[in-house]
């Protein structure tokens, strides 16, 4: 059987309020979550075993690490399904690791989707999600790959239809930040979960109107653990054609949001001319169904 490729598009958190924490330890969360033509690449081929490479330019951030999300995807899968655990898998790696943009759950949902195919599962798309969840809180929406209103713990995902097109500027300052990190060290209460936009924001400029009022309730501690993220959101924010600026996630990515990629292309040409250490990636947010 032929090779099966599924991409693995970063996550964007548009906005993060925490609406309170679960007697088990996890926080409770109200999210509009996108994801960005920008991300790795899973391809899975037969094989008479189970294998992992890991190639791209972010390949290195995973150097040393005993047992990736995308294996243990595959065993969680094979052990469902009934059937050995048996296939080539190749990872691209092109997004930062522990960055705040759900590459780790993006990556082992791609190779949910890539090995159903290779192995010729009958499992929906709910199905996978569960077992995306077992992997971690973003594994769902991972699965799901449109926009979303995410609530919960990550597992209540209700589509956001009728997506404006928006353009999007994804920079991390070169600092891996674990979620764990930042959650402990936020301090402070829980807030409400935000009014669902209704009608959608036509076009990028009213969307980042309607999310202006909104935040993300975990920048202060990560720049209390990462002062530059700071920096990074300064800098997005002064950015010719910038609609708004917000971090994503735990951090420490930080987003602009833009008209068309042609501004962001340009923002992302002239920033990395000025900050060259920083991560710096230009793209679109994508639509209902446009995961590929």
């Amino acid at each position: 059987m032929a090779a099966i490729a599924c991409f693995a598009p970063a996550k964007v958190n548009l906005y993060l309020h925490l609406t309170g924490r679960r007697a088990d330890g996890y926080h409770l969360i109200d999210s509009l979550v996108a994801f960005a033509d920008i991300g790795d690449r899973v391809t899975a081929r037969p094989a008479r075993g189970l294998s992992l490479e890991v190639t791209g330019g972010e390949a290195g951030g995973l150097a040393g690490e005993g047992d990736n999300l995308v294996l243990r995807a595959a065993r969680l899968l094979s052990k469902h399904a009934g059937i050995a655990a048996a296939a080539a898998l190749h990872l691209e790696k092109n997004l930062p690791v522990a960055a705040g943009i759900g590459g780790g759950s993006a990556d082992a949902a791609a190779a949910l989707r890539a090995l159903r195919g290779l192995w010729r599962l009958a499992i929906d798309d709910a199905t996978l999600a569960r077992l995306a969840g077992r992997l971690g809180a973003d594994g769902p929406v991972c699965v799901h790959r449109n926009p979303a209103w995410v609530a919960g713990i990550g597992e209540r995902i209700e589509p956001a239809r009728s997506f404006p097109p928006a353009a999007i500027l994804l920079v991390n300052p070169r600092h891996s930040l674990p979620t764990a990190a930042v959650f402990n060290a936020r301090s402070g209460g829980f807030g409400r979960a935000a009014e669902r936009f209704v009608p959608m924001p036509r076009d990028a400029a009213a969307l980042a109107r309607m999310l202006a009022p909104l935040r993300n309730d975990l920048t202060a501690a990560a720049i209390g653990l990462v002062p530059e993220i700071g920096r990074v959101l300064g800098a997005l924010e002064r950015l010719p054609g910038a609609l708004m600026a917000r971090m994503s996630g735990s951090g420490a990515t930080c987003f602009a949001l833009f008209a068309d990629k042609a501004t962001a292309t340009r923002a992302k040409i002239g920033l990395t001319a000025a900050e060259p250490r920083w991560w710096c990636a230009a793209g679109s947010l994508l639509g209902d169904s446009e995961a590929g």
